[in-house]
């Protein structure tokens, strides 16, 4: 009885040790799979770099949010390049400005116009609210925060999200409209997409139909290679099915970084912003 007990206590380590290994083996290669296909999208973010540069209009990809589809080792990579003069600075942007961008959005212009003059507020130095209404120090301890206006420039775009009326909803729809490297006040429509064509006053349906179709408005050429400042979606997708998404904001040129020939601003894996 001993034996047939120990026959079949080793019998069931086996059997373990036999699962326990295939499972790490499965995991290794889901894993190394999964890292292939960010390298892929990694490597179709540094392509955008070069095809947005290149001054042949046959094979240059415009930084205006167009979707380029390219093949890399038999695998398919999804790249699309937005200048970020195309979007709204958090920085720079009036009251009137970011409140259009909301209401484009499908916010009600009344809470448009609260949330827009409280980012304002939340970054000027000043501690008087906006005309149209704002927050300061007084307003967030009124809400119950523990912090006030910042009273300084934003530094990231989800700092926008302390700002009092700012919802996780209304973040993630603004989220890939703003921007804190432009300098500008107001977009370059050269390189703006819809909801900021119609906050600048536009008729974004009938721009971005011209500018896909013709790539030019009038005399004003819409093919260029933009500021040098870009951000780059690109999403691979294996052969066998797996894919990774990638989200960058980049500046192109020197970088502090000896042998890279771009300067990373941000950086985001997985799902990126629609």
């Amino acid at each position: 009885m001993i034996v047939l007990w120990l026959v079949a206590l080793l019998t069931a380590l086996v059997g373990a040790f036999a699962l326990t290994a295939r499972m790490e083996a499965l995991q290794g290669r889901v894993g190394s799979r999964g890292a292939v296909a960010q390298e892929i999208a990694r490597s179709g973010m540094e392509y955008a770099l070069v095809r947005v540069a290149d001054r042949n209009p046959e094979t240059h990809w415009q930084p205006n949010g167009r979707a380029y589809t390219w093949t890399f080792d038999g695998h398919d990579v999804q790249v699309r390049i937005i200048d970020e003069t195309g979007k709204v600075d958090l920085n720079q942007a009036d009251v009137s400005l970011l409140s259009r961008l909301m209401q484009a959005l499908g916010q009600p212009s009344d809470a448009s116009d609260l949330i827009a003059a409280a980012i304002v507020d939340w970054r000027d130095a000043d501690n008087l609210s906006q005309p149209v209404g704002g927050a300061e120090d007084g307003d967030y301890a009124a809400a119950g925060r523990d912090y006030g206006a910042k009273d300084a420039p934003f530094e990231t775009i989800a700092e926008v999200e302390q700002v009092l009326g700012m919802t996780p909803t209304l973040y993630a729809q603004l989220a890939p409209f703003l921007t804190l490297y432009s300098g500008r006040g107001q977009p370059d429509a050269t390189y703006a997409q819809g909801p900021v064509l119609a906050a600048m006053g536009m008729d974004a349906t009938a721009w971005l139909a011209q500018r896909n179709a013709t790539g030019v408005t009038g005399s004003n050429e819409l093919v260029g290679t933009g500021s040098g400042t870009y951000s780059i979606e690109s999403r691979a997708r294996l052969a066998d099915g797996r894919e990774a998404s990638l989200w960058t904001v980049v500046r192109a040129g020197a970088s502090p970084v000896p042998g890279s020939a771009y300067t990373l601003l941000r950086w985001e894996e997985g799902a990126a912003p629609q």
